[in-house]
């Protein structure tokens, strides 16, 4: 369940994305503890995050401790993100295909063993940087795994209208952990070494496997017609791939996270190299980010009754490239405090993020479409912690947190060409089931296809050029739940006759696609286009010869 050690996951915070102005307010931020299984799963959780943040300590430590290289060390971050590059989008396949609560209950049973032999080795003093390195990366695994499960689950646990005030209270336990685990880390590495928190973390996933085996949860539906591999994770890509408001909430979340994992891999350099720091003195900088980072989720509500998300994501860029340089030049007082405000931009950023994926995918593609973020995100930051260490190996340490500044002031400036779009969050997504049946002369196999599907429609000459606008709309729906090959054609014999034909690789996916995909969004386009139609569109079905049944 755990993600990655700058955070958790990427996903942390919680705010409807969009103009930041309605509905932050209506509920309480605390209102979801008042549901037992959100509050239980809530609490173990934070104890799992802690967990996390000793860990991250505890293994950056050592390296610190055996004088390994500035990549060396960034390379615990590349370590425990990597994996998200590999298995994110297959975890959110398997998300949406089998039980979430038992492939959570089987990921952190799995992330305890491996914790647990990563203790055993370093009691018994076989503990290299390479053996390190190589239980970060399975548990990274385990973590990419499980990553979106966990959060598809988490608008099943609340209503709707406490989404956003749920993942502020996952960002609680995120940064509350950010804050209680580093300095907590760097006290007990102190005391008794670095096996005492491979320990203790290894005890953090057993506790949340006990959480999630109290939770009776009811049996998630459309498990009986499971997709193929190969189908759910074609589908799940194409959605993203047609959907632009997800595209937008990726392409944020890359230029955000590229410069930011600069600061996570080189600051246990700036603790020893520069600031003379031990254990104690880095886990008390990684508290300060997580403080601010708490904080932040308390502030932000605030924040944005008065000014809108994009202006958050600029102020976010702005604060935290700040924080980078500052963290370059600094004494340890000054940098401290600029670390609190660089954990509260790191929040907001993540806040607005988190809340705009969860509230504009469909239940459908939940977990896919979040795999796809956290394989945006996680692998940025893998990429870029490995960056970051080349360079800091060029520049030192503090000419990599400049450059990660200036980057950041770039990622500023470029909220003014690709802000969040404006409906973020805001669009109807539950499944709409209006839809007829077709009638065919022969019944098809769920493998027959693939299909192609005509509509034949009549509009009015004076209403054509509306026609086609919105039709262009109804393209992009007909792409995110499952179709291709999607065309508009003008008959060549009768003026007011238009042609739109699209392809879905089987007649399964074409039911999915009626059945189970198509939102009250979609159904609001599709009606649009259909009012500038005079009289229903006739719909024919292709099928490739001797498909039938």
């Amino acid at each position: 369940m755990k993600m990655d050690p700058s955070g958790r996951h990427p996903i942390e915070g919680g705010c409807v994305a969009g103009d930041g102005r309605t509905g932050a307010a209506a509920v309480s931020a605390w209102a979801p503890l008042g549901i037992t299984v959100f509050r239980v799963l809530w609490l173990a959780q934070l104890g799992s995050n802690i967990g996390t943040w000793m860990q991250t300590v505890g293994a950056q430590w050592y390296l610190v401790d055996a004088a390994a290289t500035a990549t060396i060390v960034a390379l615990v971050q590349t370590a425990s993100l990597a994996p998200s590059l590999l298995l994110a989008l297959p975890a959110g396949v398997f998300a949406d295909s089998f039980d979430r609560r038992r492939l959570l209950i089987g990921g952190s049973i799995a992330s305890g063993v491996i914790a647990l032999a990563l203790t055993a080795v370093s009691l018994l003093g076989w503990l290299t940087p390479a053996i390190l390195l190589t239980f970060t990366f399975l548990l990274g695994a385990a973590s990419a795994l499980t990553g979106p499960a966990w959060q598809a689950i988490q608008p099943e646990l609340v209503p709707r209208e406490q989404i956003p005030a749920a993942a502020g209270l996952g960002g609680v336990t995120v940064n509350g952990a950010r804050a209680i685990g580093p300095a907590l880390a760097g006290f007990l590495v102190a005391l008794a070494g670095t096996s005492v928190v491979f320990g203790l973390n290894a005890l953090s996933f057993i506790g949340a496997a006990i959480a999630l085996l109290w939770w009776k949860r009811p049996p998630q539906e459309g498990l009986d017609d499971r997709e193929p591999f190969g189908d759910a994770l074609r589908a799940g890509v194409r959605y993203v791939l047609a959907a632009g408001l997800v595209k937008r909430i990726l392409l944020r979340s890359a230029l955000f996270a590229l410069p930011a994992s600069g600061l996570w891999a080189v600051l246990p350099l700036i603790a020893q190299r520069r600031l003379g720091l031990d254990s104690g003195g880095y886990g008390l900088l990684l508290a300060a980010l997580g403080v601010g980072a708490l904080l932040g989720v308390f502030v932000l509500p605030a924040i944005r009754v008065r000014i809108s998300d994009n202006a958050v994501l600029v102020g976010s860029a702005l604060v935290y490239g700040a924080g980078s340089a500052g963290a370059a030049f600094l004494p340890f007082g000054w940098t401290l405090f600029l670390l609190v405000l660089t954990g509260m931009a790191w929040i907001g950023t993540l806040t607005v993020l988190n809340a705009a994926l969860q509230l504009t995918l469909p239940q459908w593609v939940r977990a896919r479409g979040a795999a796809v973020y956290i394989f945006v995100f996680m692998g940025t930051m893998a990429v870029g912690s490995f960056v970051w260490g080349l360079v800091a190996e060029a520049l030192g340490s503090g000419g990599a947190l400049v450059v990660t500044a200036i980057v950041l002031l770039l990622v500023a400036a470029s909220v003014a060409l690709w802000p969040l779009h404006e409906n973020t969050g805001r669009i109807d997504r539950s499944i709409s089931l209006a839809w007829p049946s077709p009638t065919l002369v022969f019944e098809p196999g769920p493998r027959d296809g693939p299909v192609t599907i005509m509509r034949s429609y009549r509009v009015n000459e004076a209403e054509q050029a509306g026609f086609v606008r919105a039709m262009r709309q109804v393209e992009s729906s007909r792409r995110r739940t499952g179709a291709s090959r999607w065309r508009l054609y003008r008959s060549g014999e009768e003026a007011e006759v238009l042609l739109e034909t699209f392809v879905v690789p089987s007649w399964s996916e074409y039911r999915r696609q009626r059945t189970q995909r198509l939102t009250g969004r979609d159904r609001e386009i599709e009606e649009e286009a259909y009012a500038r139609a005079s009289g229903p569109a006739d719909e024919r079905h292709y099928f490739p010869p001797g498909d039938e049944a």
